[in-house]
């Protein structure tokens, strides 16, 4: 398992590009037959993601846990991105298609990742974060999570929101996620850019094709910097940062969050003319 730490404004204010890859970005999350698992003082939250291809993966009790197993002390939310897969959560086996999410609760001692068909492998986004209650293992695909319209192609901002696990929908002890898929033509996202001191974030681009990339916009409102992200790579979100993109074309992207609530409202809005 990876680790990074966290950065503070001051700090990130003098990191050149180099630098701010190294802090922020994750860029090779989905490799065959392969977990990977980056764990970050962002609200200990764990980033990570599972391709079983032409092998089942488990989830191990990595040893920066100090844990019996992985979910002894933490919550689990895996979203599909790829081809049909499974999940197997102490002994029952959840379908899961493209896009379709699961909630796996505190206290499941054994996670093993499957695909349907090697040659169009699941490819399973996971986020962890540490959990004080235990809730049950859940399921919901992607059109149980009632698809909602958001944005206009004046601005450049069309497109669909889905909402997994939240107040509203799967209950978690802190852990949110849900997925956004911007239509054809539209290239912003979280425009205008907000903040959340109470929770960090966790953007994963993907649908990105080759040719194309989103820079995605951090640092303090004042002080903004920019990474350019290619497909299925993550970012890293500190609480005090802004956390918004513009892609060269259309692309979806999944949004995970932990910390303090889970209130959608609870954040701190810019005005785009505020921005530096």
């Amino acid at each position: 398992m990876l680790e990074r730490f966290a950065c503070s404004p001051a700090e990130t204010l003098r990191m050149d590009t180099a630098q701010l890859r190294e802090h922020f970005l994750l860029p090779e999350l989905f490799v065959p037959d392969s977990l990977q698992a980056t764990y970050t003082h962002y609200d200990r939250m764990i980033v990570g993601a599972a391709v079983p291809a032409t092998q089942a993966l488990e989830l191990p009790a990595y040893e920066a846990l100090r844990a019996t197993y992985f979910l002894e002390r933490r919550e689990l939310g895996i979203i599909n991105i790829g081809g049909a897969g499974s999940v197997e959560a102490d002994g029952e086996r959840f379908p899961l298609g493209r896009l379709d999410c699961l909630y796996v609760g505190r206290g499941t001692r054994s996670v093993i990742f499957h695909s349907d068909d090697a040659s169009a492998p699941a490819r399973f986004y996971l986020l962890s974060a540490p959990a004080h209650v235990a809730y049950p293992t859940r399921l919901m695909t992607a059109e149980a999570a009632q698809p909602a319209p958001m944005g206009a192609t004046a601005t450049a901002n069309e497109r669909i929101i889905y909402k997994y696990i939240h107040e509203a929908g799967i209950p978690s002890c802190q852990l949110v996620m849900g997925l956004t898929v911007l239509r054809p033509g539209s290239v912003w996202n979280t425009m205008p850019a907000h903040t959340h001191h109470r929770r960090m974030e966790a953007y994963l681009y993907f649908d990105v094709q080759p040719e194309h990339r989103v820079f995605h916009l951090l640092g303090t409102p004042q002080e903004t910097r920019h990474l350019v992200v290619a497909n299925e790579q993550a970012v890293l979100s500190p609480p005090w940062s802004i956390h918004s993109g513009c892609g060269t074309a259309a692309y979806a992207f999944i949004w995970g969050m932990a910390g303090e609530n889970q209130s959608f409202a609870d954040m701190d809005a810019l005005a785009i003319a505020d921005l530096k």
